[in-house]
């Protein structure tokens, strides 16, 4: 298959400014390019790198969007979980409680920015998960 990935995460939200303060404070992303006018996109931008995500900010100040579970993961390392929640909620970002766990999905903390798009900070890996299901249905 010609797939190779991910090539980038696109979120149109009503104040640019204010959601790349948030990530770039929170997340440790990097800004890598701003359009200063609607030159090459449909709407304004911000290019962010975060890890190896790269992430476009649009503006779009009439944007509304509904909650729900639909979320980005981004990987993070479990000790890093605690320092990274008091970032965001010194941000800004509603942070809110996980979903029940077993131990080998690993931790997750999960924000909601300012214009309910859902995003996931995993400590596990599809590895690890895979290896428990093939366990559990083993031992069934």
């Amino acid at each position: 298959m010609s797939i190779r990935g991910i090539n980038h995460v696109t979120l149109v939200v009503r104040d640019m400014d204010r959601t790349v303060r948030l990530l770039v404070q929170a997340l440790g992303a990097r800004e890598e390019y701003r359009s200063r006018e609607r030159e090459y996109s449909k709407y304004p931008e911000t290019f962010l790198r975060i890890g190896d995500l790269w992430l476009v900010v649009m503006e779009d100040a009439d944007t509304r969007r509904a909650r729900s579970y639909d979320h980005i993961a981004l990987s993070i390392d479990l000790e890093a979980i605690p320092e990274v929640t008091r970032h965001l909620i010194d941000a800004g970002a509603e942070v809110v409680p996980s979903r029940p766990r077993i131990d080998a999905e690993s931790a997750s903390v999960y924000f909601y920015d300012f214009d309910n798009h859902l995003f996931e900070l995993h400590a596990g890996d599809i590895a690890q998960r895979l290896r428990h299901y093939a366990a559990a249905k083993q031992g069934a």
